[in-house]
């Protein structure tokens, strides 16, 4: 309402100004008035998108920041650059270590060489200033896939925020400072499961190789195993060396045997690949029924297309 009455008085101030200024000399106090109160009004209208643009920038960058937070621990993510000549070795695959304490993140990069002396956290032209704050070199050897090693220069970056970029200046041994933009992204904690992503593969049937961890050691389910999958979801067929399981537990869901003779078959959902899921199977080999929980893990570099011709 406040917006629509000052666009009312706006074209109103207007309108008057015209008038008079079309009714000629005469009318100059009048027509000074108006325009003071028409400077007026420019005013309070300029003021309020100026505030509110500031207000919106500055819920923007909170919200990124508090988005980019995460808990304290130690992380691998990607760090991209905006030049080709400034880069992770090729040994490191494009991360470095991203380490959060008390909520602040640093990122350790081991570069392709020592051609790169310092890094400074801003731009170039503050780098060079007298005072200026710059990131020193460590020493790190650096392995690559054929075994060999070499020393190259690495860095510990302040990173303000996580998947956007921001300004890291350098500077070489020719002696000057360069500007560049760097973003850090995909953190995944040290430890956790890279699990396959199944959306990726194409429906069909296929074989995967598994390992098992738990019970007592005398029975198992034969690798590989069977794997159906279909818009993303995947469905093993496990068949156990033993004919003793009358069903098995997964996600809290209870599933039957889908045979009737031999070992006991069951056609189970996995939820994901190459990480361990917990499946429990209840033996009645024991003089009463008896949960036993498990741990398996299939295998995404096993996985083979069973179907003719593949």
């Amino acid at each position: 309402m406040k917006a629509k009455t000052l666009m009312n008085k706006i074209i109103i101030v207007g309108g008057l100004s015209a008038c008079l200024l079309l009714g000629g000399c005469g009318a100059g106090q009048a027509a000074d008035a108006t325009s003071a109160e028409s400077t007026v009004a420019a005013q309070e209208s300029t003021v309020t998108p100026t505030e509110s643009t500031e207000t919106a920038e500055t819920v923007s960058t909170e919200t990124a920041q508090n988005e980019a937070q995460l808990p304290d621990g130690v992380y691998t993510a990607e760090f991209s650059t905006d030049s080709s000549m400034f880069h992770v070795s090729e040994a490191c695959d494009g991360k470095g270590t991203l380490t959060v304490k008390d909520g602040v993140m640093t990122i350790h990069i081991s570069l392709g060489s020592k051609k790169i002396l310092n890094l400074y956290p801003g731009l170039a032209e503050d780098a060079a200033k007298d005072g200026a704050v710059l990131l020193e070199p460590t020493t790190d050897t650096v392995t690559y896939s054929d075994g060999m090693t070499e020393e190259v220069y690495g860095f510990d970056v302040p990173v303000p925020v996580i998947g956007e970029e921001f300004d890291l200046a350098l500077i070489g041994t020719k002696g000057k400072w360069y500007d560049h933009k760097v973003k850090v992204s995909d953190p995944v904690a040290e430890g956790a499961a890279v699990t396959f992503d199944l959306s990726a593969v194409e429906d069909g049937s296929y074989t995967i190789e598994l390992t098992m961890e738990g019970g007592s050691g005398r029975a198992s389910i034969q690798s590989p195993a069977q794997l159906a999958i279909a818009d993303g979801a995947a469905t093993a067929t496990l068949e156990w060396s033993s004919p003793n399981y009358d069903y098995m537990l997964v996600n809290g869901e209870k599933y039957l045997p889908v045979n009737t003779e031999g070992n006991s078959v069951f056609e189970v959902p996995v939820e994901a690949l190459d990480a361990p899921l917990t499946m429990i199977g209840d033996t009645v080999a024991m003089s009463t029924p008896h949960e036993v929980e498990y741990t398996v893990t299939f295998h995404s570099e096993t996985l083979e297309s069973a179907e003719s011709g593949k």
